[in-house]
């Protein structure tokens, strides 16, 4: 690495499987910098070990992050260079990089990122669902409340969804889409880039049955397909249905459009005419 007064924090996406996912520039830069801040040491000595990288490591995990990013970001102000890994795929998804990165930022410090494997993506390449839109939820969480309130959310989105989930928790979680989701299109992920990598494809009420007889069995990637706009339209039809025309009316005027929009809006969401529209409401009157 060059001299300069600062150094430079590098995000390096490391194999989430196959080793030979790693690319040569990170290699390289692990081989360079000052110090590897890892989200397990002991993992990713197995990784440094391979690829005859001495470079000294620190550990950088959940419990850390606040404290060990402010030591570290000393160390980057000493200039420094600091290459920070996960266990496996790219730094700051659904880790505790987010937080390192963050505060690099405020601190002024540069920081770029060399990418390479990541779950997220790889699976959704392979789940055969639409890859045009798609949100990432990482793991749910676990208290109750706020799980709950994730899923209802999640009801209603269009774009396919992206979930991680350890083995242990596969089951539970597959009731919880079921009863939240309902019976959608799903592939489930696992072992990706690895000998033994399996896609397999249901609908959400196949893999809950297939896994009350099968045990999990490593990390997953779940991909969920979106609800449909046509269902959409068809839950809110009718749920409008339910309203009288005057009921109606009013959730447009309390959007503030005028009473002409309204009645325009009104009618294209029930399929009638305006014409039939303002017959009703001048007969309330």
């Amino acid at each position: 690495m060059t001299d300069k007064r600062q150094g430079t924090l590098y995000l390096c996406a490391t194999p989430i499987g196959n080793l030979n996912d790693i690319t040569g520039r990170v290699v390289d830069t692990l081989q360079e910098v000052d110090i590897i801040a890892a989200e397990d040491t002991r993992n990713s000595i197995k990784l440094l070990n391979h690829f005859g990288i001495k470079t000294p490591m620190t550990s950088y995990h959940e419990y850390n992050r606040y404290d060990k990013a402010a030591e570290l970001i000393n160390k980057l102000r000493e200039g420094k260079d600091i290459a920070l890994i996960t266990d496996a795929g790219t730094p700051g998804i659904s880790d505790p990089g987010e937080v390192f990165v963050r505060m690099c930022y405020d601190a002024g410090i540069r920081v770029t990122s060399l990418p390479g494997a990541c779950a997220l993506i790889t699976a959704l390449t392979l789940s055969g669902l639409k890859t045009k839109r798609f949100c990432f939820e990482a793991f749910l969480p676990y208290e109750k409340k706020e799980r709950r309130e994730i899923l209802t959310e999640l009801a209603a989105e269009t774009r396919t969804i992206i979930i991680y989930e350890a083995p242990h928790h596969l089951k539970k979680t597959l009731k919880d889409l079921k009863d939240s989701l309902g019976n959608r299109k799903m592939a489930l992920c696992r072992e990706l880039t690895k000998q033994f990598e399996e896609v397999l494809h249901f609908t959400v009420d196949e893999a809950v049955n297939y896994y009350s007889v099968n045990e999990p069995r490593g990390e997953y990637v779940l991909c969920i397909e979106g609800k449909s706009r046509q269902e959409i339209r068809q839950e809110e039809h009718e749920s409008w249905q339910e309203l009288s025309i005057e009921e109606h009316m009013k959730l447009y005027e309390n959007k503030g459009l005028d009473r002409k929009e309204c009645m325009k809006q009104v009618a294209k969401d029930r399929g009638i005419s305006k014409r039939e529209v303002y017959d009703a409401l001048i007969d309330k009157d």
